[in-house]
């Protein structure tokens, strides 16, 4: 699944296409390194999304196509 699809569909940005301009402004990280919005995410990536002056990371724990609201969370976990 491509991360701006992973980032709006776990609710961590809200729209895909603010995710897709986040990758392309170079806020998003995987396990070190800036990636675009194509890039593949797998179980056990670590994410790193800037947000101003603050920072959030996150570990995959899982994939789905859709999720509902209540079970979004259950995707990820806060580093």
């Amino acid at each position: 699944m491509r991360i701006d699809k992973y980032l709006k569909l776990t609710r961590l940005i809200k729209r895909r296409t603010v995710a897709n301009e986040a990758c392309d402004a170079g806020r998003i990280s995987v396990n070190g390194k800036v990636v675009k919005a194509s890039y593949d995410v797998k179980q056990g990536d670590e994410i790193t999304i800037g947000f101003g002056n603050r920072s959030v990371s996150v570990r995959v724990l899982d994939i789905k196509e859709t999720v509902r609201k209540e079970e979004a969370e259950n995707l990820y976990e806060y580093i």
